[in-house]
């Protein structure tokens, strides 16, 4: 099924018209399309696409009991929690952007991020059972990706380190852990069941079951075997300060003994 491209772009714009007619059409919309004709999806597609929203936010919900111990009752959640607004409303704008549809992606982005304080660009690709806790300052760059099971904290941002139109933010895996204000840039893969303390700053790869802290961020354990995402625990986060200072202090009393 196609459409005319004047058709879609007059339905969503409102900005300067190219043309003085009850037809609302922008340059900048028209501009976006190189044929004459969009392809959209069909009926079924549509309605797959929207089924697999509607499971995926039941699955956010859910872990939000799962992992806050503050999650009341549904309402609550529903009403009051900003990360769970900002995912549903991103997993909203993702279809459109999926889509190749201008402007409407954006918008409901924006929308999200006035709302919520929660700034995810459409194009991030986001996994099942993700939560957002507390929420204000979070920020997912365009090519982002984010796995299952994966709680983050507030003033997280997945960033990215160049201004080219390419891979330039985290992958990041699944049953992961990132704390309150840490930094996770450039085109990076972050490994299953790793935790990252808060307000670290990454810039390297971080391999699986692994711990990391500090600034810049640095591996301080790594558990060859795999943890249980009901067991991961944030407030054990090794003090990488007090290791690197014990370690001195052992070096000094050996080479008074010497």
């Amino acid at each position: 099924m196609v459409i005319d491209k004047e058709e879609l772009t007059c339905q969503i714009c409102n900005s300067e018209l190219i043309k003085d007619s009850e037809v609302m059409c922008c340059e900048n919309c028209l501009m976006n399309f190189q044929t004459d004709k969009i392809e959209i999806p069909t009926d079924g597609e549509i309605t797959n696409s929207l089924k697999s929203i509607i499971d995926l936010f039941k699955g956010d919900v859910s872990t939000a009991f799962e992992k806050d111990p503050a999650a009341r009752n549904i309402a609550v959640v529903l009403t009051s929690y900003p990360g769970i607004r900002a995912v549903l409303m991103h997993r909203i704008a993702h279809f459109f952007y999926k889509m190749d549809v201008p402007f409407i992606p954006r918008y409901l982005s924006e929308i999200a991020h006035q709302l919520t304080g929660i700034d995810i660009h459409p194009g991030a690709k986001i996994g099942k059972d993700f939560f957002i806790d507390h929420g204000t300052g979070v920020v997912i760059g365009e090519t982002a990706e984010v796995g299952d099971n994966v709680l983050i904290y507030h003033g997280v941002t997945l960033g990215g380190t160049n201004t080219k139109p390419i891979k330039r933010h985290p992958t990041v895996g699944n049953n992961v852990v990132i704390g309150a204000g840490a930094k996770i840039l450039g085109p990076i893969k972050i490994g299953n069941n790793v935790k990252i303390g808060a307000n670290s700053v990454v810039t390297r790869d971080v391999p699986d079951n692994a711990v990391v802290v500090g600034i810049p961020g640095k591996i301080i354990s790594i558990n060859g075997d795999k943890l249980p995402s009901d067991e991961v625990q944030r407030s054990n986060l090794p003090d990488s300060v007090k290791v690197l200072i014990s370690s001195l202090e052992n070096q000094i009393a050996q080479l008074n003994q010497s």
